[in-house]
């Protein structure tokens, strides 16, 4: 299989066949990221032949082990930037060698999606795809300006939108901590305001975690930016949940987050915010940044 350095993919995909059809990602602007730190170029597309060698290669694995692959994930760090004629075929190559597959999810960016026409977003989705993962990161202007994201909230609503009337299914994820010190909470109210106008299927939450070899920690060296405490995140995220109006998952699973959370809103919110008081009463801000110092390099 033709994979290139760490390979990422969200939780809920751990089922899915895991396909590479980009490397990197084509933005690498963001101050705060550092995921594509090991690959020594931005971005690069995989030949056809090398997707095509992939499928077949997985497809003879799957047969010796009498499976069947429902779902595809495609690899990298934003493959749905790739253009359309391309992404149909990878989905032609997909059915060819899985004729049962039923869905094709991968990354994308908000931008992305701007890409694509409404008529091509229609099409990609009776080909397939669905249930794109998205790092939306925030809704607040001022953070998603400073780290560089490419995009405004505006840009989320209208974009996420687009997939909706496409019948395009995706998921969302939320930095906690982007806004910085002392605006976190307005972060979390200003991001549920922009979930409340979408239909994402699952809002999901990491810890930003901040590495020497990234951007924003030269910007907190200079004095530009400052990190919140560990206990203001949780009160951000406290905040999310408690804003959220729309039926969706909230989940905050990956290793970033010192306690896992996870629930269907609205039906356990209030469960969810008792957890997140529990943590907010009951944890040290030494203890819990203990945990964050000591995390390995995502």
């Amino acid at each position: 299989m033709h994979y290139t350095g760490t390979i990422w993919r969200p939780p809920y995909e751990a089922d899915s066949l895991l396909i590479e059809v980009t490397a990197g990602c084509t933005h690498h602007k963001c101050k705060f990221c550092t995921l594509y730190h090991d690959l020594p170029f931005p971005f690069k597309m995989s030949p056809l032949a090398d997707i095509e060698a992939d499928l077949k290669e997985a497809a003879d694995g799957y047969k010796l082990r009498r499976r069947e692959a429902v779902r595809t994930f495609l690899t990298g760090g934003n493959p749905f930037v790739l253009e359309y004629d391309r992404l149909m075929a990878i989905a032609d190559l997909i059915h060819k060698y899985f004729p049962s597959n039923a869905a094709i999810g991968a990354f994308s960016r908000v931008t992305d999606i701007a890409l694509k026409t409404d008529r091509e977003l229609a099409s990609l989705r009776s080909a397939g795809y669905d249930g794109l993962t998205i790092g939306i990161e925030t809704g607040d202007d001022e953070a998603l300006r400073f780290m560089k994201k490419g995009y405004l909230s505006a840009d989320i609503v209208k974009q996420c939108g687009r997939l909706d009337r496409a019948g395009i299914s995706y998921y969302f994820f939320y930095l906690t901590g982007i806004s910085g010190a002392g605006r976190g909470e307005i972060g979390a109210e200003l991001t549920a305001n922009a979930c409340n106008q979408t239909h994402p299927k699952l809002v999901g939450a990491n810890m930003l975690t901040i590495y020497p070899d990234s951007e924003l920690f030269e910007e907190i060296k200079r004095g530009a930016w400052t990190e919140e405490s560990e206990i203001e995140k949780y009160r951000e995220i406290r905040v999310l949940i408690d804003r959220l109006e729309i039926p969706t998952v909230f989940a905050a699973l990956g290793a970033s987050n010192a306690f896992q959370l996870y629930g269907e809103l609205p039906k356990k919110k209030a469960q969810l915010l008792r957890g997140i008081d529990k943590v907010i009463q009951t944890e040290s801000e030494d203890e819990l940044r203990s945990y964050r110092i000591h995390l390995p390099h995502l």
